[in-house]
């Protein structure tokens, strides 16, 4: 009698207890279901557009190799608009601007960018030493799947992945595949163990805007093998806020979004005819034409020159430091 009660208590708690997360995998959805799935998709990303107040917190924790120490734990913030720049059913790409206060002087720096893709058939991922090269998504994995792929301030490339957006435990959230990524310049500036990052990426709405959560595994080449040095967490934390200078923002973007415009363009070109995009880079600014593309910007925005003429000069100096991949 004891027996058969304990049983039916355990069949009880086991009946309220959570079905377990199912693993990654093809994707089988109806049509109709897929239809409503992909706008809820392209609203969640839609939504990541607005006027924020950002704090940056990461975080060595795991050291993965003796006598590594964990760098302290480091936090940062500042103010930053994201609009959307291109808005197509297939594709949705969101341009960060940083707005920063410098003695009583507004500031706009551009920063990151972010193309959304669905169901791609290639991504372009890093590969190492200033290059990345096109990987093709599993077909069996595009199905209801979007990638999201990260530029660097001067818009060449920095690391893409492709994954799902789904709720678990009543939070939505999209999360990527593992992904590679050149260091930041955080680490780049300080000639760190490690050369590159392996990562997952979690992109997750919030009640007053959204996170950006990122696993890192910092990786390093040795011996021809790439090794663990240490596991970082960065949550990046995007919170509404639009008491600072917005329309600084914005004012940048209307003067200068014609010319990087043209700069996506040259940039995509190369990708598409080159084999992917293989250019050197500089620790303190990511590639060796990053510091000059911007700098055409802010002339542009301040009427020192032309447009044309910067268009003109940006595609001579991609065209030039990027090389084939053979």
């Amino acid at each position: 009698m004891k027996t058969r009660m304990m049983h039916t208590v355990a069949l009880a708690l086991l009946a309220l207890a959570p079905a377990p997360a199912l693993a990654d995998g093809p994707l089988r959805q109806s049509p109709a279901e897929a239809l409503a799935a992909k706008a809820a998709d392209r609203a969640e990303i839609l939504a990541m557009a607005g006027n924020y107040k950002v704090r940056f917190d990461m975080q060595e924790t795991t050291a993965w190799q003796s006598g590594y120490v964990p760098l302290d734990r480091k936090i940062s913030g500042g103010h930053e608009v994201v609009r959307v720049i291109e808005d197509q059913p297939d594709h949705i790409v969101l341009q960060h601007l940083l707005v920063v206060d410098d003695h009583g002087k507004t500031m706009v720096i551009k920063h990151w960018r972010q193309d959304w893709d669905y169901q791609p058939s290639r991504v372009l991922v890093y590969a190492g030493q200033g290059k990345w090269v096109w990987e093709a998504v599993p077909e069996a994995m595009r199905a209801g799947r979007w990638s999201q792929t990260v530029y660097q301030v001067d818009d060449s490339p920095r690391y893409a992945g492709w994954g799902r957006f789904e709720t678990q435990g009543g939070v939505r959230r999209w999360r990527s595949n593992w992904t590679w990524r050149p260091l930041a310049r955080r680490d780049a500036v300080r000639h760190p163990v490690y050369d590159r990052y392996y990562a997952i990426n979690r992109h997750q709405p919030t009640p007053t805007g959204w996170i950006h959560w990122q696993d890192n595994m910092k990786m390093a080449l040795k011996d021809g093998k790439l090794v663990p040095i240490v596991q970082e967490s960065v949550l990046n934390t995007y919170e509404r806020f639009d008491r600072y200078d917005v329309k600084a923002a914005d004012t940048y973007w209307a003067r200068t979004r014609d010319y990087w415009a043209a700069v996506r363009a040259a940039w995509s070109r190369v990708a598409d005819t080159k084999g992917g995009i293989a250019i050197p880079e500089k620790a303190d600014t990511g590639t060796v034409i990053s510091g000059r593309l911007l700098s055409i910007a802010d002339a542009i925005a301040a009427g020192k020159t032309t447009e044309a003429a910067g268009v003109a000069e940006a595609r001579t100096l991609i065209d030039r430091n990027t090389a084939t991949i053979g």
